[in-house]
């Protein structure tokens, strides 16, 4: 059976950051990350048009 590339993500990343995750803990991170990919792609598939401008910045 061939790994998940999602899990295959949590590992690389644990072991890239030096930040040991316990296997109990992996359904959880994965649970968190499942939710940070559906919302980004949600912003990443907003249309936008090609005119638009930032928001000014304003500072007190």
């Amino acid at each position: 059976m061939a790994a998940d590339p999602l899990d295959d993500y949590i590992d690389a990343v644990g072991k890239a950051l030096a930040l040991p995750i316990q296997d109990a803990w992996k359904p959880a991170v994965r649970a968190n990350l499942e939710v940070s990919l559906r919302l980004a792609r949600l912003v990443d598939e907003f249309p936008l048009p090609d005119e638009i401008e930032p928001a000014s910045v304003f500072a007190a």
